[in-house]
């Protein structure tokens, strides 16, 4: 426990500079006197730290000290090599500088570390993206990245709509969530979040822009994204699905959607379940579940059922156009006949 506290404070002292004593305590979570035991101890180890008195005074290593990586767990080595996404650090222009840390990272752990770090990217891969996606193109992203890592004002021209706007930002942080890249920068006294792939153009201004004072990018992003799905628009909509067939309607609403439904109890005639789920995004919903086929029926509310017949139609009326083989048009009218509510089999 102790040669881990020590080491800790090693590389506390190594990455911040000199701290006071109770500054370090707090940090290690133990009294002051502790601290000053560990730092006797350190000394008489031969390592070069000393204490300065006075109000600007702490304690500090000898500038130019570097302690290597031996006091680094088997489990923290793991975890190190197994956070490593090279797909985005490339995206960020990355690559090659996160591929150099970890070659200087396995260089200095002890052997049986390195045994085990190599082991694990061996047969332990992560792939941010989703399904089914090609990845969006993100041509402003480094220049982006940048301009969060300096500080440094940008300016961009984002697609809204049809047309591009421009904005001057004060660019906080890059976050990728589900294969997706975004900025949260503040605008006009505001923080926003923007979609990089959305980014026309990205340049960096000169001077500088006021960081909103104690922010914190992952507290941001976990309320902001919490909020969004909090408050985004939704609508109830009760659904009949073979039971055989509930895959198929979690693949077109989603897993979630399906696991959280409210299951009524009221009698089927064909033994069918009956779902209550909630949709995000109404105008959307009879999209959502038109793509679920014949394997559902809409029961509620009308108008999700009068806006997945209108689709339906839409669907037949095409195919009866082009003259699709009877199979496909029989298809088709299945679909339609979902919303007017005959069963699909």
């Amino acid at each position: 426990m102790r040669a881990s506290r020590l080491v800790n404070l090693l590389l506390i002292l190594q990455t911040r500079g000199g701290l006071t004593a109770g500054e370090l305590a707090e940090e290690l979570e133990v009294s002051v006197r502790t601290i000053h035991r560990d730092v006797d101890a350190l000394s008489a180890a031969g390592v070069p730290i000393f204490a300065e008195r006075g109000p600007h005074g702490g304690i500090r290593l000898v500038d130019g000290y570097r302690t290597r990586l031996t006091g680094m767990t088997a489990d923290e080595a793991e975890a190190l090599f197994l956070s490593g996404l090279p797909g985005p650090a490339a995206e960020l222009g990355l690559g090659t500088v996160v591929a150099a840390a970890r070659l200087k990272v396995l260089a200095a752990l002890p052997a049986e570390l390195r045994g085990r770090a190599s082991r694990l990217v061996e047969r332990f891969h992560l792939d941010a993206a989703g399904w089914f996606q090609a990845g969006e193109a993100v041509p402003h992203l480094a220049t982006v990245a940048e301009a969060v890592w300096e500080g440094k004002p940008l300016r961009i021209e984002y697609r809204r709509e049809r047309m591009p706007v421009a904005r001057d930002l004060g660019p906080l942080g890059v976050v990728l969530k589900g294969g997706v890249w975004y900025l949260v920068a503040t605008t006009d006294g505001q923080i926003r979040t923007y979609r990089v792939s959305r980014i026309v153009s990205a340049s960096r201004m000169d001077g500088a822009f006021e960081r909103p004072a104690g922010f914190d990018l992952a507290a941001y992003w976990a309320e902001s994204s919490a909020a969004y799905e909090r408050d985004s628009p939704r609508i109830a909509v009760v659904v009949r699905v073979a039971e055989d067939r509930v895959g198929a309607l979690a693949d077109a609403v989603g897993y979630a959607t399906v696991e959280g439904a409210e299951r009524l109890t009221e009698p089927d005639p064909d033994g069918w379940l009956r779902l209550r789920l909630e949709l995000s995004w109404p105008d959307e919903a009879h999209l959502r579940l038109l793509a679920a086929g014949s394997s559902i029926e809409v029961l509620e509310p009308p108008e999700v059922r009068e806006r997945l017949i209108a689709s339906a139609t839409r669907i037949l009326a095409r195919y009866d156009a082009d003259g699709p083989a009877d199979g496909r048009r029989t298809a088709a009218r299945e679909s339609a006949a979902v919303g007017r509510g005959v069963p699909g089999g």
